[in-house]
């Protein structure tokens, strides 16, 4: 079994190799917050918690299929929360952080070929 800190140093790798994808730290008052462009489309606080930020129509679908949280202070905003706990939730959250990366780089012109779509 992983330790928390090894499972957030395999997750922000993954994000971090979307395309276009830059983190910046201390943003505002996300921890850990990560562009395309000049999007924040997620933000992880402390180890583990992300914060995902979803078009309107993938949030009411993954919310309604229960694979994530609502957002405590910005559902209106599009973002949901999923909690990494250990290896088995790391897919399911990069399926939701590639569903917000491919929505808002396709908004910016982030070119992503069928393979980083995977």
């Amino acid at each position: 079994m992983k330790s928390r800190d090894k499972l957030n140093q395999e997750l922000r790798q993954t994000i971090l190799s979307l395309p276009g994808v830059t983190e910046r730290q201390n943003a505002g008052i996300h921890e850990d917050a990560f562009f395309v462009g000049r999007t924040m489309f997620m933000h992880i606080h402390g180890r583990g918690h992300c914060d995902i930020r979803l078009s309107k129509d993938d949030q009411k679908r993954v919310l309604a299929e229960g694979k994530a949280r609502t957002h405590r202070w910005a559902p209106e905003a599009g973002y949901v929360a999923f909690i990494v706990d250990d290896e088995q939730d790391l897919e399911p959250a990069m399926d939701l952080i590639r569903l917000s990366h491919h929505h808002f780089a396709g908004n910016q012109g982030v070119l992503i070929t069928e393979h980083q779509q995977d």
